[in-house]
């Protein structure tokens, strides 16, 4: 070897070295970097967890930030309620969760339904077989629905499905819309109310004809019914007619129920035979759910007859929101829609999301009053929103009290 490869062979070594320095250098600054978002998102959960804890006073009180212990303490002392002290639990789904599906098929004038551990699984399971059975596995639904914005593109990863928009504006599609969208379509899915959009519903009357217009085109209807249990104030019709238009009905337990999770498909005999087939292959066939089925009870029997009065303080609420940021002198504000069509909608301000957030949580912490939770950034340009919720909390509040609520809020927000 000669000098000049020597001191190559020695470069390459200190450059091979330095190379290991930094990459180890950067890996340390990555995880610590890592860690320290990870501490921080966790320290601000904590505290949004705390301040929700601690207010005396809020419009929704969510069970899912009870500390574990209290959470099955309370499922444990209500449980006589719906279930008989002998009652066996569940194995792979018979006992308790064949009674939970017995009594959804008969709320939603169906012939039978399932259960499944996620709403997520049942819409996929829904629409697969739909998929089989129309010989079309392109489905028509809002780019805005769940399973387009929050479930990772599973429909086209897992089930093979493909999806297309008949509108994109911030409501359902019309009737116009799915008739002479340009292409076939082999189910349409529509998300009752539409989450993302603002809790929003189409009127009775448009329902009927959206789903008629599906029908001509031979297509068939399925309903995301996570939130459907509130709906039938704005339709003014019992759930088994909603659900009546449909095809296929999946609903939730934990969204507006106050369970502990778990859904429900709903539709034909021999559908819901081939979807328990699907949940086995996707790994839905749980050895024991006792605990969300009897939480799911206990919602249909303590909380589904309640949700007519949250649904009319919404509106109570909603109103005296605006007049409370036009008293507060706030530059723009709305609550959309402007009447509640559920009861819950969102609220619109601009400003920075993070800084209508800390306002939030130092109103709480330093008030007791919990009028708003988190805000996020993905309202319209220039404006954040969040999403209000009445509950049982919220019922005592008179207009006064949400004015004054408001004026302390505003008042926390700089500048």
């Amino acid at each position: 070897m000669t000098p000049h490869d020597e001191e190559a062979g020695a470069s390459v070594d200190a450059s091979a070295e330095a190379s290991t320095e930094v990459s180890a250098e950067v890996s340390a600054d990555v995880s610590a970097d890592l860690s320290a978002e990870v501490s921080e998102q966790d320290l601000f959960a904590a505290r949004r967890r705390a301040a929700a804890l601690g207010a005396d006073r809020s419009l929704h009180r969510w069970s899912a930030h009870l500390p574990l212990t209290a959470r099955l303490s309370a499922l444990a002392d209500a449980a006589s309620e719906v279930v008989a002290p002998d009652e066996p639990v569940d194995i792979y789904g018979n006992a308790v969760v064949a009674r939970l599906e017995d009594e959804v098929a008969r709320l939603l004038g169906k012939e039978a339904a399932a259960f499944f551990p996620s709403g997520t699984m049942a819409q996929q399971v829904a629409l697969r077989c739909w998929a089989g059975r129309t010989g079309n596995a392109t489905v028509a639904l809002h780019p805005d629905a769940h399973p387009e914005v929050h479930e990772g593109g599973a429909l086209s990863a897992v089930s093979g499905l493909r999806t297309v928009h008949p509108t994109r504006e911030p409501r359902l599609p019309t009737a116009e819309e799915v008739r002479d969208f340009e292409e076939p379509f082999g189910t349409l899915m529509l998300e009752l109310p539409l989450r993302d959009a603002g809790f929003v519903l189409p009127s009775w009357e448009e329902l009927e004809e959206v789903v008629e217009a599906a029908r001509e085109r031979d297509a068939v209807v399925h309903f995301d019914g996570a939130r459907l249990w509130e709906c039938t104030p704005h339709f003014g019709r019992p759930l088994a007619e909603i659900a009546g238009l449909a095809d296929t009905v999946y609903v939730s337990f934990y969204k507006s129920l106050d369970g502990l999770s778990g859904a429900v498909l709903a539709g034909p005999r021999t559908l819901i035979e081939e979807a328990r087939t699907w949940r086995h292959r996707y790994g839905g066939q749980i050895f024991q759910q006792f605990p969300a089925a009897v939480a799911a009870l206990l919602g249909l029997k303590n909380v589904l007859p309640k949700l007519p009065e949250y649904v009319a303080h919404a509106r109570v609420v909603a109103g005296a929101l605006r007049e409370g940021f036009a008293a507060a002198g706030v530059p723009f504000s709305r609550v959309h829609p402007e009447e509640p069509h559920t009861h819950q909608f969102q609220v619109w301000l601009p400003y920075d999301s993070k800084v209508l957030t800390e306002a939030a949580l130092a109103q709480a912490e330093e008030t007791k009053t919990q009028l708003f939770n988190r805000w996020f950034p993905d309202g319209p340009p220039g404006l954040s929103v969040t999403e209000v919720t009445v509950t049982d909390a919220g019922l005592e509040w008179t207009p006064d009290d949400v004015n004054d609520a408001v004026a302390q809020f505003v008042r926390r927000i700089p500048g």
